[in-house]
This record gives structure tokens, sequence and C-alpha cells, in this order.
């Protein structure tokens, strides 16, 4: 620390400072705020907002606002906001991140700027990591948010389309980033306005805000349906492939960063043989031309699966369908299936039923998804890592916020042996020792595999307890997917003696608190009461309410003089934010605790950047089987590859995103254009210009303004009109005429179509045409829309090989996807005016089609698994979620290992990658 920072302090302390005269201003309010009645406190949120609307400001009120809240909270929950706690809601008001530690209180600190916000009326969202906590602090804190007289509203799976729309016109509504984001996306391909269920994005603050907008963006929400069968194209492009990797030459398999790739031999004959089938585009320039990407992107498909793909290794062939396999359990994962054709190609390659893949509807990344909101802030307990990163793309500054106590955590040096073996035996012995003295121990690991190879371990170990030999330590394993009772089995984990093993994510949101939890013990106890037949009455409430308290103090005291809770970390994340979470759930409250990571020379993070020389120094210096060596030096060591493994990463993420921000200025264009087209009455005035357009595109491709007479495309011409405008137009005659030029021609058409449009509309009534059009412009938007979406995805495949002939690949995909833009503006006209003016009129109204299945999906970035299977009960009409298979991830994620770079250059840890287990 440098001499002016001893003395004036660093941003972080001078930002927290100058928000603690607030909070002394808060608090000189208490007193006459403590004198109301339950009446008149509720009565505070109707006068705030008549103040508001008479001109003041959410600043102007703030100090006021949260005195009263934290009063509610006091009347209602029994909970006093602490003046850190203060401090913290007033980060999240201005729209930054708050870094509190575990045990601070995070979900109480959110009520005051989320009470502050919902006063204006536009609706606040508060963002979680999964149902069950959106579920619980919406009912949780909700009770404050009620007291004082605001609607809460919640969005958990299964929702009918009625539910999401009241919960989204509450003034305060609770939901998992997924929910949101997906509920975004249903918006925009809805027909009517009433369809509608999200009424803006004013003010949103995300719970956990590292994961949901660091590690949850990794991946991006999608909702797809099928498309065409093109079995028999996927089978040529395998039968060509085949022929190719018989000779090596062809190709560059890249096994340590999992890539394949063609040589330019292996272009050249992809090329000849591509043409020879005729599957490439008329009058292209050759397999790289823009026309043929959808080709270029299913040969490397093809060239994956036949190279990278192993039967009975990645996946088996059983009655006639490809299975995949887990790479890290060896277990099969039924209707689980790889993305962007690549499960096609491998059917392709195996001679098994081709299954037809999905195509993108709508996307759209958590990063622009949130970037939306008009303001955004979040809380964590670790985000000063990933400042940059936050500031970069969310322009959200983070605070420290000080603990309400000083803490008391013993973080000890790191524990490095030679071998998993020796490790996993250390661990057992730490295990071991901290069970026999009673001391709570949470073991951290970093997959579920993992976990239950430790549990099968802690199961056969023998020990000896009181002159007893005893085989297996008792314990539990969280591995987060049933997040409810997880939450249950983590709030025991500070009982003494509880020996609790779990992965990172595992348990997340409850606090560990020594001794015991009190409201889940009681609510566990009114529970067995009522399923025993007997309701409990307020007064048996509060005597078992005093048995457990008693009972959980002694506990606590218990746990308090073994040492607090230990925590033990069985392997080093290439993040040390991940490592401060784990870290983070003991010494809460000012709660003494201890934590050590346990890691050998065969870890992931340490194999890769110094395990060979690690190991070698470790033979020279004689270190035996079962010792391990401890260091702050190596500690720091590690330290500074995990930075340089984040600052990788963040690159990476941000290069990514540059890519996204060219396809999400075009999804806000579309968007924006369909929503004012759905808002709008009359849209004639937009079809007749689109008609104007199309006859004029049509008349000067085929009667070139300079050309002569006798060079016009006449015969073309008259093709075109028939085809787009179903008029029969005797255009030969005309262009025979002496003296006659395009523009009269054009005119001439224009007023033929407008004829026709006239007697159309004179059939079906002014009214009935207008929804036509509407509707006809509507699906039209959505279908180029989806082509579209499919064309950027293959572009993104093969944009990158643009920088071996010294092109920037970013500025090239600029060019293309505008280019693709402008044809998707030009099909749009075209498509409307052809269809307006080919349909067939009908009076009576057809029957409704079946709904088209549609499939959302959002990848755990830490399991792979999509988090939106299961959890939908049949018959959700508007909101249908299906855990299907689906398509589109970022560029070649499939063939990368959890702890490889992607070959696309995304270089995210991911399991499995490119949609390999939707």
């Amino acid at each position: 620390m440098s001499i002016f920072q001893r003395f004036f302090g660093n941003s972080n302390d001078r930002k927290v400072k100058s928000m603690q005269a607030r909070t002394a201003r808060i608090a000189s309010l208490e007193p006459q705020i403590q004198a109301l009645s339950d009446e008149a406190l509720r009565g505070k949120t109707v006068e705030f907002r008549e103040r508001l609307n008479k001109g003041e400001t959410l600043d102007q009120i703030l100090e006021e606002a949260f005195a009263v809240v934290r009063e509610a909270s006091r009347r209602v929950l029994g909970q006093r906001h602490y003046d850190v706690q203060l401090v913290g809601g007033m980060i999240l008001h201005k729209g930054g991140i708050a870094e509190m530690r575990t045990g601070e209180g995070k979900t109480l600190v959110a009520t005051s700027p989320v009470y502050l916000n919902a006063l204006a009326g536009k609706g606040v969202h508060v963002i979680t990591v999964n149902d069950y906590l959106a579920q619980r602090d919406s009912e949780w804190m909700g009770q404050v948010y009620r007291f004082l007289g605001l609607t809460v509203g919640v969005i958990v799976h299964g929702l009918s389309q009625g539910q999401r729309q009241a919960a989204y016109a509450a003034d305060i509504t609770y939901g998992t980033n997924n929910e949101f984001g997906f509920d975004y996306l249903r918006d925009n391909l809805v027909y009517e306005k009433a369809d509608m269920v999200q009424r803006g994005h004013n003010f949103a603050i995300v719970d956990e805000v590292d994961s949901i907008l660091i590690d949850e963006a990794r991946t991006p929400l999608i909702i797809s349906g099928p498309t065409d069968d093109k079995s028999d194209f996927y089978r040529t492009v395998d039968g060509i492939v085949k022929e190719l990797v018989k000779d090596p030459s062809t190709y560059e398999h890249d096994e340590k960063q999992r890539q394949v790739m063609l040589t330019e031999e292996g272009s050249e004959k992809v090329e000849e043989m591509m043409a020879a089938a005729g599957h490439l585009a008329e009058d292209s320039a050759g397999l790289y031309d823009a026309a043929n990407i959808s080709v270029v992107h299913h040969v490397n498909q093809a060239l994956r699966a036949n190279v990278m793909y192993v039967r009975d290794k990645d996946y088996i062939v059983r009655a006639g369908e490809v299975i995949l396999i887990d790479e890290f359990t060896g277990r099969m994962m039924h209707g689980r299936r790889l993305s962007e054709g690549l499960h096609q190609a491998i059917e392709a390659k195996e001679d098994a039923v081709i299954q037809p893949e999905n195509q993108t509807l709508a996307s759209v990344t958590i990063q622009n998804y949130f970037r939306l909101y008009a303001k955004l802030s979040g809380m964590t307990g670790t985000a000063s890592t990933e400042a940059q990163e936050f500031m970069d793309i969310y322009k959200m500054d983070v605070a420290e916020i000080p603990t309400n106590r000083p803490i008391q955590r013993i973080d000890n040096d790191d524990e490095v042996y030679r071998t998993n073996l020796e490790k996993n035996q250390a661990i057992v012995k730490q295990v071991e020792e901290c069970y026999l003295r009673g001391q709570p121990i949470l073991v951290g690991t970093v997959t579920i595999e993992k976990s239950e190879q430790l549990s099968e371990l802690l199961k056969a170990h023998s020990f000896e307890k009181d002159g007893k030999t005893i085989r297996g330590i008792p314990h539990s394993v969280l591995n987060a997917r049933f997040h409810e009772q997880e939450a249950g089995i983590v709030a025991d984990a500070g009982v003494p003696g509880a020996v609790t093993i779990a992965t990172n994510m595992a348990g997340r949101g409850t606090d560990i608190q020594l001794g015991g939890n009190i409201d889940m013990r009681l609510a566990a106890w009114r529970e067995a009461q009522i399923d025993a037949g007997a309701e409990p009455t307020p007064e048996q409430a509060l005597s078992q309410k005093a048995k457990i308290e008693a009972d959980i103090a002694d506990l606590k005291k218990q746990a308090l003089d073994a040492g607090g809770l230990f925590v033990l970390g069985t392997e080093r994340h290439e993040s040390r934010r991940i490592d401060n979470q784990l870290r983070g759930r003991t010494g809460r409250q000012g709660d003494p605790g201890q934590s050590k990571f346990f890691l050998s020379c065969e870890d992931d993070l340490l194999r890769i950047f110094a395990g060979d020389r690690l190991d070698a120094i470790m033979r020279t210096f004689g270190v035996q089987e079962g010792e391990a060596i401890t260091h702050k030096w190596l500690n720091s060591a590690i330290a500074t590859a995990q930075k340089r493994v984040e600052q990788r990463n963040y690159e990476i993420r941000k290069n990514l995103l540059k890519y996204d921000d060219v396809i999400n200025d075009q999804r806000k264009a579309v968007f924006e254009q369909r929503q004012e087209f759905m808002d709008a009455q009359d849209l004639s005035e937009i079809i007749a210009e689109f008609r104007t357009e199309t006859i004029a595109d049509l008349v000067n491709r085929h009667l070139p303004p300079k050309a002569y007479a006798e060079q016009w495309d006449v015969e073309g011409l008259k093709a075109q009109v028939q085809h787009y405008l179903g008029l029969d137009l005797p255009i030969a005659e005309w262009a025979a005429e002496e003296g006659i030029a395009n523009e009269e021609i054009e005119e001439r058409i224009t007023q033929a179509s407008d004829a026709r449009v006239a007697e159309r509309e004179a059939l079906l009534s002014s009214d009935r045409m207008r929804m036509v059009e509407k509707s006809f412009l509507l699906q039209t938007i959505d279908l180029q829309w989806r082509e579209h979406l499919m064309h950027i995805d293959h572009l993104r495949t093969v944009i990158g090989l643009r920088g071996y002939g010294q092109r920037d690949p970013l500025n090239e995909f600029k060019t293309e996807a505008f280019s693709l833009f402008e044809k998707l503006l030009v099909d749009l006209r075209q498509t409307t005016t052809r269809w307006l003016m080919n349909v067939e009129i009908a009076f009576e109204e057809p029957a409704q089609p079946p709904p088209q299945p549609t499939f959302e999906v959002h990848l755990d970035p830490f399991t792979g698994e999509n988090e939106v299977e299961g959890g939908v009960p049949d018959g959700v009409a508007a909101a249908q979620r299906q855990a299907l298979p689906i398509s589109a991830l970022p560029d070649g994620w499939e063939d990368t290992g959890r702890n490889q770079p992607c070959p696309c250059g995304s270089g995210k840890k991911f399991k499995h990658c490119h949609g390999a287990l939707v």
C-alpha cells in the first residue's frame, strides 16, 4: 500500500466513505419512522409516488425510502439493515456491483434499491441463479414489499401466458436469467401485442452477478424449431469427406487443440468433388465464395465427424441411433444431440437414420440481453477479479463493501502432491481429522464426477473412533441439480462433524451457519407435524423455536470450539473468482474458519502450466511419496497462472462479443421494426412501398437504365413480373414501342399492380385486407430472420479462415453480415409482395394448424447440461417449453475438452460445447 493510500484510502474506500454520510442521515430519520403506525408506514409509498409525479427524483427521496424499508424489514422479518447493507443498497441504486462477503445478507441488501426504484412504476426485475432462489426470495423479501403496498411477481417454469403477464405487470418481478431472456425472445415471435408478456427493461438487480453475467454468458439463449430433411446432402458430403481423409495431406489434425481443418490441397479436392456433385452455387467464385457458406460449414462438420469423433469412445450406435457418451463419466446421454449439423454428420458417417437438425428461430447472448436495461446492477461475493470486464462490457463499477464484523478466517497455503492418488489420500486424512474432532468440513470439487469419486473413497475408508474400527465416513454429496433439497443439506453443513461434498455451484444462495439454520429446522418440524395430522398452534411453534434455538446455540459452541467451518478445495479452478467463492463459504459474520487447497501435479491447471517442471523439482529435492510441498511462492505462482488464464479468457469473450454486437445491431433493428408493424393498424403504405421497390428492382435488373433496347431481357422481366406480381402483361409489346423508356414500362407495371391490389381489396374488404397484410408481413419477417440467422451461424464457423489471407476476420464478418442483412431486406420486400399478390383469397376461416414445436436451450457452462430441461407441463400453449435438441452454438465448441480452448478461439473451460449436450 502506498503512503498516499494509507492516508487517503483507495478509490473504493473513498467511494464507500462518501456514502456513509447518507447512512448517518438515514439513521437520524429512524426515530420518527419508528413512531409511525403500520398504516402510516404503508402510506409513505403513496406519498413517495406523489412526490415523484411532482418532479422529485429517486435520489432526492433515497434516504427516506431506505429508512422506511429498514423499519418495514424490522417489523416484518425481524431483521434491521446494517449500515454496510445500506451502503450496498446505494451502490445497487447507482447501477454498480456491490461485492459483499458470504453471510453479509445480500438478499436483504437488495430490498432498499428494489423498493426505491419500484416507486417509479416502470417495474424492477430481480434476477437469481435458479428457480428455487427466485421463489424463495419472492416470498421471503416479498413480505416487506407487500407490507409497503407494492405488488410482487415471480417467473418460474411452467407458467401460462396470463400468469407471466401478471408477474411482469407487478411492481417487482423475480426470476432467472433464462426465464427473462426466453420471454424476451418469445415476445418477438408473437403476432399480437396482447400476447407479449414483458413491459420493458427499466432496472434489474442481478444476484450472483459474476455467475450470470460472466459464467452463464458463455452460452447464448436460443429458441429453435425443426428444419427440412437434408439426409441426401449429408450423405453426399460424408462420402466426399471419407474419400478425402484417405489422404492425410488433405487435412491437418491438432489433437492438443482438438481442431481439424482442410489443407490447401484438401480444399481444392473438395471444391472439385462438390462442383461435380452440383452442390456449389451457380456463378460462385469457388468453395469459399459467400454463396457457399453452408456447404463449407457442412464439409467442416463432416471432417470433424470422421476425424475427431471415435465410435465407442465419443459415441455408440445402438439400434440405428447415435448416442453420445459423457467423456467424464462414460455414461450414455440419451436424447442429447450435437448441434449445427454435427450429429447428422456422425449419423451419415455411421449410415444411421439421419434425424432433421434444428434451425435457430431467435437467439440472444446474456450480455446483449442485459444491456437492454436502462439501469443494471448486481451483487456477489466475488467480483473484484473481473472488475475490468464488468466495466468494459456492462459499464458497471465494482465496489467492495466492508464486512459488518472483522473476518477471522485463516487461509492456509496450498499443499501440492505429485499424484492424484497421494492428494486424495491426504484429503481423506484431513476429512477424518475434522470428523473426529467434530469440526464441520465442506469439500469443494470442480465436477460432479470428482464428487462421486471422493464419496466412494470416504465410504471405503476405515478409521479408529473410541477404540472401534469404523468403515466409512458419513457425508452428504451435492451436485447442483436439486436446488431446494440441497439448500436444506447446505443449511446443516455447519453442524459439528458434518461432512459435505459439493461442486462450486451446489447450494449457492444458502448460508452455512454454524450449528444449523433455525428457520429451516423449524420449517421441517412444522411440515412433519402437518404430515402427522397435527397442525401446530402458534404457542407450540414458539415453544419449539425456543428449543431449536437453544439446541443450535449449543451446537454452534461445539463447532466454534472445534475451529469453525473447514473449507477444503480439491483442485484450483482456472479462475480465482471460483476459488474465492469456495473460500467465502466459511468465516461468516466474523465466525472463525479455515480454508486449504489440496493440489497435485496431475491437476489440469498445474499440468498445463507447470506440471512436468514441478514434478521434476519435487523429484530433484527428494520429495517422498505422500509428502507435500507448501510455500507462499507456490501460491503466488498459481495465482499468476490463474491471472493469465483469466486475462486470455476475458480477451476471447470480449472478441466474441464484438462478433455478436454486429448481429445485435441487426437484431434490435429487426425486432424494433417488427414491433412497429405489430402496433400499426394500417400497413398499406408500407406494403405499397415494398411493391414499388420490388418493381423498380425487377425493371433495373432486366432493363438496365443505360442499356440499349435490344439489350433488354424482356422475357426475363415478363417471367419475373408473373412470378412476383401474378400479372401476365404484354411487356414484349411495350418494349417494341418506338422510343419507350424503361421508366415508362416501370410505371405501367406499377399501375397494373395497383389495379390488381384494388380489385383484391374490393373482394376482401379493407379491414380484412389490412389484417392479411399485417399477418403476411410479420410471418415474412420471421421467415427471413430465421434464414439470416442460419447464414450468419455458418458464416461464423468459416470466417476465421480469412485470417490466413492477412485479412481481419472481424472486419470481414462485418462486411459479409452487412451484405447478408441487405439481402434480407430485399428478400423481405420481394417475398411479402409475392405472397400478397399471389395468395388465394378465402372467405371462410381456415382451420388453425397445430403449433410448431420450439425448443429452448441455455447450456450450463460448468456441466454442459441444458438448464431449461424438464419442469414444463404439457399444454402450456403460449410459452411451450421442451427440453429437446437445439442448434446454433458458437463456432466449433463441440470439439473442445473441458480445459482446452475452443477452436474458434473462445477458450472457455467447457465440458461439452457447440451444443454437444443439447
